[in-house]
């Protein structure tokens, strides 16, 4: 199974942890502007998912079955384009070099 992981800059970040394997990642740039970076990651094994406040000490370790699961990846990667698609604003989901983090 597959999920996507969202982090927003300046706002939250979602960690890489035991049991997923990230595959593809993608910065939502709106506008010319990046509001978010997305990972599809395949889901080894039930775990719980870090997600950190930035600016903050808070720590969530959210666990996996509250993500939505995608079959394939491809699957995953047409549910992140209809996430991302608004009409005609300019928005473009940009393939990025995978990193540590979401």
């Amino acid at each position: 199974m597959f999920v996507i992981l969202t982090s927003k800059p300046g706002k939250f970040r979602t960690e890489i942890v035991d049991g997923v394997k990230p595959l593809e990642a993608y910065d939502y740039l709106f506008y010319g502007d990046k509001k978010a970076h997305f990972v599809i990651a395949e889901l080894l094994k039930d775990t719980k998912i870090r997600v950190v406040e930035e600016g903050t000490a808070i720590v969530n370790d959210v666990p996996s079955k509250f993500f939505e699961k995608f079959e394939t990846v491809e699957r995953a990667f047409t549910e992140l384009k209809h996430l991302t698609n608004f009409g005609h604003v300019e928005a473009t989901l940009r393939k990025v070099a995978l990193n540590g983090g979401a």
